[in-house]
């Protein structure tokens, strides 16, 4: 269920949760402090706690365990941070973080995220929507597809120096997926910066898709007329495909995604039937309207 007239107040209070220690500065705090609350967007579930949503998840720059991020993010230099941004757009550059943040208006937006791992949380999010960024930056009449980098920097990413993946994550979309208003540019969580575990300073989130989808630390963004290498599908097609949607009928090779698992939902009622699209269903099916999504998964 989304409603259009959620406010903090309204949900856990944010003071009960926050561990400023945890928090890590990703540019001026005026840039990334929520301006206005996005009508229509965010589910009424009960948001995770900021310790749980910081200390379980997946960034395996900094090492495959769920815990790794929080222990070994620390030494992520952030600032100065720039984006670069070309390909199929008008007005191609390196823009420093400052000056993509000012691309549209810092929304906070309460979002599902479901892990291919067959777990989930709420999220809190502060950001813009990515269709502004394209727009500012004029996106040709060529373009069918954004592509994104993460950051390569071994020294400070020690996941990175071992040969799991081929760096730097890669991730993609299709366009019209790109310009939908739930596809978020996050730079914060429950209304600070975006601590660096999470993808400080600046990372996509896909609510619809499975989290593999939603890249962090993002460095290159690029919109191009094929579709572009993804680091999973790279890895193995047969596992992670390019398009990723929440589907509880198409299970992974090595396990079901019928029901997921609510971290922090308790000993005994934390698994849940998965919802088609992660309950974005009625916002982004007719994206694949005529599409076989047991083949396009």
């Amino acid at each position: 269920m989304f409603r259009n007239d959620l406010k903090w107040s309204d949900v856990t209070p944010k003071a009960q949760f926050l561990n400023r220690r945890q928090i890590m500065a990703a540019g001026a705090a005026s840039l990334v402090a929520p301006r206005a609350f996005a009508a229509g967007y965010s589910t009424d579930e009960k948001p995770n706690m900021l310790e749980e949503i910081t200390n379980y998840n997946n960034f395996y720059e900094f090492g495959l365990g769920k815990t790794d991020p929080a222990q070994n993010a620390g030494q992520l230099t952030i600032d100065p941070w720039a984006v670069q941004i070309d390909g199929l757009v008008d007005r191609p550059g390196s823009y420093d973080l400052a000056d993509v943040m000012k691309m549209g208006p810092i929304e906070e937006r309460i979002y599902r995220l479901r892990c291919v791992e067959a777990w989930s949380m709420v999220i809190p999010w502060n950001g813009f929507q990515l269709s502004h960024l394209l727009q500012k930056v004029g996106v040709q009449s060529s373009a069918r597809y954004v592509s994104f980098e993460t950051l390569q920097r071994p020294e400070e990413m020690p996941g990175q120096r071992q040969a799991l993946l081929d760096w730097p994550y890669r991730e993609g979309l299709r366009i019209d997926e790109a310009m939908h208003p739930l596809t978020l540019m996050a730079t914060g969580l429950y209304g600070d910066p975006m601590p660096k575990q999470n993808g400080a300073p600046i990372r996509l989130v896909v609510p619809w898709k499975y989290g593999f989808k939603s890249i962090k630390s993002i460095v290159r963004i690029s919109v191009t007329s094929n579709q572009p290498e993804t680091t999973w599908k790279q890895t193995n097609f047969r596992e992670y495909g390019f398009y990723a949607n929440v589907n509880p009928q198409v299970s992974h090779p090595r396990w079901s995604q019928a029901t997921e698992r609510r971290i922090g939902g308790g000993l005994f009622n934390s698994r849940q039937d998965t919802v088609m699209f992660n309950g974005y269903g009625d916002q982004v099916a007719s994206l694949y309207a005529g599409q076989d999504l047991s083949k396009d998964y």
